[in-house]
């Protein structure tokens, strides 16, 4: 196999028509330049310089093999180029995993910032087709994911969790419903009602489990939607109440807001990121676009 510096050793001496020249620009010995010429010689099996004068001339062999150098050394240049792009965020490929409901709220905004910081770095959000995306963002086909945990989760080893916003659940309720004149609603208020579900099982669905369970009750799901404005058409057409995070709702005409005490159910959010990408000028400014969206 041919030596690449080698290759340029050969070419710096051709160019400069003599070792002794090649070795003055190169900053090394004449010894040490015809060295590397007769072991790439060795290597070519074929003789790559002949004596002309005081100085050197090309073979055939040492010409085919300058131009090739010539042409290695254009693709190393473009290539530390590159690099030093990547490195600097001037460019690059940015796969974030996230759900629905921060979209509009955490992810936008955050991408919008990021595109304005770092215009050469292409963009590639995907939703979750998973309830845990953290495999992903461990084997490589994600750099990024938003997702739903507990606090007290492992962390798995190579993977740096970034606490973004805790979400507070809360209730939904047909107009005109009774608990609607108060301002705040007591959870166990709502034990005795019908309920719409409005999470899969996972991770999202847990805080409710758990805050009811403190509440003394298990929810009555007469109805499930994995989709918060389905569960709010259904809550409208008086199918039941339900719980929704404050990140999910919009603005439905036949439903009332109230917040959640005794417990609140809430879920935290965080941005999970490999540890080496955080080397990477991209990476840390979406984590840091994430967080200030999530304090706005």
């Amino acid at each position: 196999m041919l030596d690449v510096r080698r290759m340029q050793v050969l070419r710096a001496v051709v160019t400069s028509g003599s070792v002794t020249a090649a070795a003055a620009h190169l900053g090394y010995t004449p010894s040490a330049v015809s060295q590397q010429v007769a072991a790439l010689e060795k290597e070519a099996g074929i003789a790559l310089l002949e004596r002309v004068g005081r100085g050197v001339r090309p073979t055939a062999a040492g010409q085919l093999l300058t131009g090739h150098a010539a042409i290695i050394g254009q693709h190393v240049a473009e290539a530390e180029t590159a690099l030093a792009d990547l490195r600097a965020g001037r460019t690059g490929r940015l796969t974030i995993r996230y759900f629905a409901s921060v979209g509009p709220t955490l992810l936008a905004p955050a991408l919008a910032r990021l595109r304005r910081e770092h215009p050469g770095v292409t963009i590639d959000p995907k939703l979750n087709d998973s309830d845990d995306p953290l495999p992903d963002v461990e084997q490589g086909n994600a750099d990024l994911a938003l997702v739903v945990r507990r606090p007290s989760d492992d962390v798995r080893q190579g993977i740096r969790v970034v606490h973004l916003i805790d979400d507070a659940f809360q209730a939904v309720l047909p107009t005109g419903h009774p608990l609607t004149a108060r301002r705040v609603i007591d959870l166990v208020d709502l034990a005795a009602e019908p309920w719409v579900g409005s999470e899969p099982p996972g991770p999202c669905l847990e805080p409710i489990m758990d805050a009811c369970a403190a509440a003394g009750f298990t929810p009555n799901f007469v109805a499930k939607s994995e989709d918060y404005a389905t569960t709010q058409g259904f809550v409208a057409a008086g199918l039941g109440v339900g719980l929704i995070p404050r990140l999910g709702l919009t603005r439905h005409p036949g439903v009332t807001i109230r917040p959640v005490r005794r417990p609140e159910p809430v879920r935290t959010i965080y941005a999970a990121v490999r540890e080496i990408s955080l080397t990477q000028p991209a990476p840390r400014a979406l984590i840091d676009a994430l967080i200030d969206a999530a304090k706005e």
